[in-house]
């Protein structure tokens, strides 16, 4: 590619796919001497405009001196890029080092003058923006920290790319042209900026897929059966109102139509736009399919077809070049090896999918990375909405396939915008990018509920087909995250389909109070026993015996609604002997009209083969969003105060759903109080608080020395402790004791009593095997029991023994943080012990942590009651233990290259905390993709 005269060779890493403003995609690579004809011919489609914009002059071509200068780069001082779609340029940047007079000049010189030019076709795309992210991103591995440039006043649109970034700027006026310079560092407005474009981007090339104005299916077959064949006819008899085409090579010259659809034998062949192509053929056949979209500007693919990543090696890499062959194009893919495409809106009614049958529609979205997974949850849904909960149905679906492109992450941009989702189910057996599926769940689950179960929980691999983040993190551990940041995790299908029918019909519950009402005192007494299970708080059931009517539970219901000491109703009900389907009828719209008087609490149903019951509390159909109550609405209850004010009852909210067992309602509900409780805790997340004690600046100079010597090393003793002291972390002195006498001399340097440890890599923290001996009064106590520990373990070079002065009795403690490549620096807590390790009770939070974070992180471990006074026993201070984990997210937060923190044991006492002992690892920090250029995955 390059020239041997050059710096540097072709740096491949910078090549990258992104997605634009309008949910089409775009090639990034650097510009080379093989560009030369491709940049002549992208310059002559550029209008006179555009050019006078960029050289302020008129400017008609190219001369041979000017394509010279522009496609050599030394890619250091001089670096080209160009976004490309089909292999053809639309838009190129390019960023010349400066020195302080405006001169070219090398490095370490830090500035540089940027320039683009976007071609006309192409312009409000968000060509140009993207451009920057990725310019801005090799000049900071270049050593340039700020650029400059120079537009002419009436070229607003550029003005606008610069002045939108969220770059910190400085703007003058001189000889008749704007100059803007502005530091290339990232900047919280910065990547607000960023992380907006990417959702709106990638929001809208799932929009793209999902509501397509026409449809061409490649490969419906002309004999009856057949994949395409199944496909095309469950799309027109879902009535899909846009336009159909069935395209396959082996139609004869002159076939027109097939079951009443138009037919051709090319999607070239086509006379008009298609927007989504549904791939069938099989895998050999399928890059024919996608040249001829491509070429016909198709917008997007599902592809059906396997053969791909789940067939092996060979597969893996005919999906690679699926996913490159697609993207030259400018689409994005949905596949392969999935399950289809369906949208119920009444305005696309797209089945583009092997369901025979369109869902009802509803406001829950489903998402599958799994075909048979995606078949089970429709079928669920789809049988429940007909008889045991009422027809809550389907918004959009998506089963994935292998996943090679668009991913649950994309289809969560999508969904946040959709105001035809209320709630968003997925079906995970992979989390390619935690770190960004982390961020956009807690954005999402801010607003609307994200159930999620994850399969392959235990297997250690990912499915085939799964391009994934290696990540060192167990799956506890990321299920933790996940809850952190809003996701509610289930861990079956079935929970899957009753928390999201529970929170698709009901407004979230103001606590975990629960009252409990029926005509079966033994049904009720099991409600009680499950809500208690899932850490609810039911009041005693209340028995209306099983000669009770529908006014009766009328009545039951309505008291219990209005009772300010209860949040939500679980209503028990067994079959009335003699009273059939108009007994059913009268008690389901018994519960309606109560459930609907007061629409802020939810109401549950435990039934007892209640098939007429059942389908009674299924008349309405809709749970759209209920407006706000009008005044003739003013006598109904008032919401109690803790109610969440960010959410809306359900229209209709008098759907009430029903379980056929009592701890399936229990976990439900349990499941949306939790989800309740962080909606109004993340309305307030708290912040990260400042110690004016802390030595940023002297932490990194320490760091950056260290590291000097080697790219990764555990510190020793004495780094450790000043590294943490820079930040307030203050480890009790431990002095090694090699001899009895040093022990001795290290004994009266710390002062009695002391304790004697054992600190080799088999004893270290097992005081169950012995190796600690406490509360040392005097010499005399000391000797013996250095005496007693080499006499169990060994001659002293084997112990490793020191002394350390005893600290305050408390609750031992320990606190780790890590940086993990996949998920990002995570926090960890737990009490010291083989107890907490064998039960793996274990808390974490994300960093930076917050100190609402720091507060709730120690209290989420089962073994919590021990810290505040459990039996009697004296509460810690809680207070100082929050403050030591706000510190520690800190140091890993401000330097990234610390890699590993431990502090183990940690005592903490009634009043105050001893860190006992620490240690620290350091490495060059791991790539962070979420801080640099808007990319999706390579391939």
């Amino acid at each position: 590619m390059q020239t041997s005269s050059d710096r540097h060779e072709y740096p491949a890493h910078w090549e990258a796919d992104v997605v634009l403003r309008d949910g089409g995609t775009a090639r990034v690579r650097p510009i080379t001497v093989d560009d030369a004809e491709r940049l002549v011919s992208f310059y002559e489609q550029v209008s006179d405009e555009s050019k006078y914009y960029r050289f302020f002059a008129p400017y008609p071509r190219l001369s041979a001196k000017d394509v010279h200068r522009f496609t050599h780069h030394d890619f250091v001082d001089r670096v080209g890029l160009a976004a490309t779609v089909g292999g053809e340029f639309i838009a190129t940047v390019r960023y010349d080092r400066i020195g302080a007079g405006g001169a070219p000049a090398p490095a370490p010189a830090d500035e540089a003058e940027v320039a683009f030019l976007v071609q006309d076709a192409h312009q409000g795309r968000g060509v140009a923006s993207a451009l920057l992210e990725h310019i801005a991103a090799v000049a900071r591995e270049r050593g340039i920290r700020r650029f400059a440039a120079e537009v002419l006043p009436a070229n607003n649109k550029m003005i606008k790319v610069f002045m939108d970034a969220g770059y910190t700027q400085k703007r003058s006026f001189e000889d008749g042209v704007v100059r803007l310079e502005f530091d290339l560092e990232p900047t919280d407005r910065s990547l607000a900026v960023q992380y907006a474009r990417e959702h709106r981007a990638e929001a809208r090339s799932v929009q793209r897929l999902l509501q397509p104005g026409s449809v061409a299916v490649v490969g419906a077959g002309r004999a009856p059966g057949g994949v395409g064949r199944s496909i095309l006819g469950n799309i027109r008899d879902a009535g899909y109102t846009g336009r159909l085409y069935a395209v396959n090579r082996a139609f004869p010259e002159g076939w027109k139509e097939l079951d009443g659809v138009p037919a051709c034998r090319s999607v070239r062949d086509i006379d008009g736009p298609v927007d989504l192509a549904v791939v069938t053929v099989p895998a050999e056949r399928v890059p024919d399919a996608v040249a001829d979209c491509g070429e016909h500007g198709v917008q997007g693919l599902v592809v059906i077809s396997a053969g791909y990543a789940d067939s092996g090696p060979e597969g893996r890499e005919r999906q690679r070049a699926l996913v490159r062959q697609a993207r030259t194009y400018g689409m994005r893919i949905i596949g392969p090896n999935a399950f289809g495409i369906i949208n119920t809106s009444p305005d696309v009614r797209l089945n583009a999918s092997l369901a025979p049958e369109m869902p009802r529609p509803g406001r829950i979205g489903l998402f599958a990375q799994s075909g048979a997974i995606g078949i089970a949850l429709l079928s669920r849904l789809h049988r429940r909405g007909g008889g045991v909960t009422g027809h809550t149905g389907v918004s959009t679906f998506v089963s994935s396939g292998n996943r090679a492109d668009v991913s649950g992450n994309d289809v969560l941009q999508y969904w946040y915008d959709d105001p035809e989702t209320d709630v968003a189910l997925m079906y995970l057996e992979s989390i390619g990018n935690p770190r960004k599926f982390t961020r956009l769940a807690r954005r999402t689950a801010a607003a609307k509920p994200l159930v999620v179960v994850q399969g392959a929980r235990h297997g250690g691999v990912a499915p085939q087909g799964h391009a994934v983040r290696a990540t060192r993190l167990p799956h506890a551990t990321v299920s933790a995250l996940l809850r952190q940041a809003g996701v509610i995790r289930v861990d079956t299908i079935t929970d899957l389909v009753d928390t999201g029918l529970l929170l698709a019909r009901q407004p979230l519950p103001a606590g975990p109070r629960v009252a409990i009402l029926g005509n079966s005192e033994s049904l009720g007494l099991l409600t009680y026993d499950a809500c208690l299970s899932e850490g609810l708080r039911p009041h005693p059931p209340l028995d209306l015996t099983t000669a009770a009517s529908a006014d009766d539970f009328h009545a039951g219901l309505s008291r219990a609604l209005a009772d300010d000491t209860c949040d939500a109703v679980v209503v028990t009900a067994i079959p009335t002997v003699g009273e059939g389907a108009a007994g059913d009828a009268a008690l389901a719209e018994a519960l309606r009209s109560a459930a609907a008087a007061v629409p802020t609490k939810p109401v549950l149903v435990v039934h007892v083969e209640l098939g007429g019951l059942a389908e009674a509390l299924s008349a309405a159909a809709s749970t759209a969003p209920q407006a706000a109550p009008g005044p003739a609405e003013a006598a109904a209850p008032a919401a109690p105060a803790q109610q969440l004010p960010a959410v809306r009852a359900p229209e209709g909210a008098h759907l009430i759903p029903a379980y056929p067992a009592a701890e399936r309602a229990a976990r439900a509900l349990g499941q949306a109080v939790a989800y309740a409780q962080w909606r109004r805790e993340a309305a307030d997340p708290g912040k990260v608080p400042e110690y004016e004690d802390i030595d940023e600046k002297g932490a990194a100079g320490q760091i950056a020395g260290l590291l000097a010597r080697g790219q990764g090393l555990t510190l020793g003793a004495e780094e450790t402790c000043e590294l943490l002291g820079r930040y307030g972390v203050h480890v009790h002195r431990a002095l090694p004791a090699p001899t009895p006498d040093e022990a001795v001399a290290a004994a009266r340097t710390l002062g009695y009593p002391v304790a004697l440890k054992a600190t080799a890599p088999h004893l270290r923290h097992r005081a169950d095997l012995g190796g600690v001996r406490l509360d040392l009064a005097d010499e005399e106590q000391l000797r013996r029991a250095y005496a007693e520990l080499s006499e169990l373990f060994g001659k002293p070079e084997e112990l490793r023994p020191v002394v350390q002065g005893m600290a305050p009795r408390g609750v031992d403690t320990v606190v780790r943080a890590v940086i993990d490549p996949a998920a990002g620096a995570v926090l960890s807590f737990g009490l010291a012990g083989a107890a907490t390790q064998l039960l793996g009770d274990i808390a974490h939070r994300l960093i930076p942590v917050t100190d609402r974070d720091a507060t709730s992180l120690i209290r989420s471990v089962r073994t919590a009651p021990l810290l505040f006074g459990w039996r009697g026993s004296a509460p810690v201070d809680a207070a100082a233990l929050e403050e030591l984990l706000l510190r520690v997210s800190r140091l890993v937060d401000d330097h990234p290259e610390v890699v590993a923190v431990t502090l183990e044991p940690v005592v903490v006492a009634p009043h105050g905390l001893s860190v006992l002992g620490a240690s620290v690892r350091l490495a060059p920090p791991p790539a962070r993709d979420d801080l640099g250029p808007r990319t999706l995955p390579a391939y």
